[in-house]
């Protein structure tokens, strides 16, 4: 039986490397649609704790999974010789990168080194992992080569991008049209039909290195119209009128116009990462990707930005930053979530703290952060608000009342529009 009839008739056996904020939600997706699946990860406690019913992901339902794992749909180990018994692998690690901006290709290096002696003829890999054109058939397929197998009629290969987008509750893996390329238009077919068993729409591509870079451009077009919008908050704050009105009256337009609203810095696990992999690429072809260096530096600007707003406010009220209280709101990337990576209220953390203010944060999602050598803990609402000097809203959490915020709080500063619709003397808006 080859991979075609067993991904038709459900006997295919998934294997899923990496069980994080990707990895474990589509491993959920495949059990969910009837597929045996086995998820591979490095951290013993994350697991275990799948086997024993439990979820280390918001979006996904410790009932769920103890529903599957006793089902006998999914089951998670450290073990990776069990990858030998898999038909398809899903390759699902994290891609940073280093403090060089060079992609740090580590942990899809690590996962192709565990594939590589159990692949087997008749096997699927796909990489999900977003990283620059050309790396799954320059870095990863060499390495599967070297077994002496031929892709495209002994193994199969191809690159599906992720989009993942946490806490959405719209938009999830079933019903988010799924991007495929394959090494050959054979990879590709198994790959379409392997996606196609459990998501509404798969979109093939003529390539991996196609499949790549549609990944890239969604980000990176979501980094520069972003950053267009920072800089625009910076004019308006110049001109004396207020950029949220302004840019939602402009998405009154029904045609040629698309909102984007403006931050203290870009956060996540992808768009202050994906277009740094596009532009170390092209540098290495000698082309200089000047709209992504200028976004990268606008929005890299933007902690700094918010806190010089914030310390200007405080001198309006004759403080200093340095000494004042200032109570923080929200320090997850994105609203409703528990990920910290890359949030710029991290940085603006540390901005103030190096500026000698005393900060305290409340975030109902994220009970501590570490921030350089510290570990901040969150606090009550109404206990920072009371006894702050300023408080500063970096993230927009539903279900916070930011009126109790406004009303406790002697001057708040709203980076997000969380207040929208509030007047109030000691409101400023970014």
């Amino acid at each position: 039986m080859d991979i075609l009839e067993k991904i038709s008739s459900r006997k295919a056996r998934v294997g899923v490397v990496g069980l994080g904020y990707v990895g474990l939600p589509l491993a959920m997706e495949f059990a969910a649609k009837g597929f045996r699946v086995t998820g591979f990860d490095v951290d013993a406690a994350k697991a275990s704790g799948l086997q024993r019913g439990r979820s280390h992901i918001s979006d996904v339902p410790s009932s769920s999974v103890a529903a599957a794992v006793k089902a006998g749909r999914l089951r998670a180990t450290t073990r990776f010789d069990g990858l030998k018994a898999m038909d398809a692998v899903i390759v699902c690690v994290p891609t940073p990168l280093r403090k060089t901006r060079e992609p740090d290709l580590s942990y899809i290096v690590s996962a192709c080194e565990q594939i590589v002696p159990n692949l087997h003829k008749g096997q699927l890999v796909v990489l999900e992992s977003t990283t620059y054109p050309g790396t799954t058939r320059e870095l990863v397929l060499p390495m599967f080569l070297k077994t002496g197998l031929k892709v495209g009629r002994d193994f199969l290969l191809a690159f599906s991008p992720e989009r993942v987008d946490p806490s959405n509750k719209k938009f999830g893996i079933s019903n988010t049209p799924k991007v495929v390329g394959g090494v050959t238009p054979a990879c590709g077919r198994a790959a379409a039909a392997l996606y196609g068993a459990v998501v509404e729409r798969v979109v093939p591509v003529s390539s991996t290195e196609s499949a790549e870079m549609v990944k890239l451009l969604e980000n990176t077009f979501r980094a520069i119209n972003i950053a267009m919008v920072n800089e625009l908050a910076v004019m308006c704050h110049r001109l004396g009128v207020d950029v949220w009105e302004i840019v939602a009256a402009a998405a009154t337009k029904p045609f040629g116009f698309m909102p984007f609203y403006p931050g203290p810095g870009l956060g996540g696990h992808c768009i202050p990462v994906d277009p740094g992999y596009l532009a170390w690429k092209m540098k290495s072809l000698n082309f200089e990707p000047r709209f992504i260096e200028l976004a990268s530096s606008v929005n890299a600007s933007m902690p700094e930005y918010a806190v010089e707003r914030l310390a200007a406010l405080l001198n309006a009220r004759r403080k200093a930053v340095k000494g004042s209280r200032v109570f923080v709101l929200g320090v997850a990337y994105k609203p409703d979530v528990t990920d910290v990576r890359e949030s710029p209220a991290l940085d603006v953390i540390q901005l103030l703290l190096d500026l000698g203010a005393v900060v305290t944060y409340h975030d109902p999602h994220v009970p501590s952060v570490a921030v350089g050598r510290r570990r901040l803990r969150s606090v009550p609402l109404a206990a920072g608000a009371r006894s702050c000097d300023a408080a500063v809203v970096l993230t927009a959490h539903r279900g916070v009342d930011y009126g109790l915020l406004l009303k406790k709080a002697p001057l708040v500063f709203d980076t997000r529009n969380a207040l929208a619709g509030r007047r109030a003397r000691n409101l400023a808006r970014l």
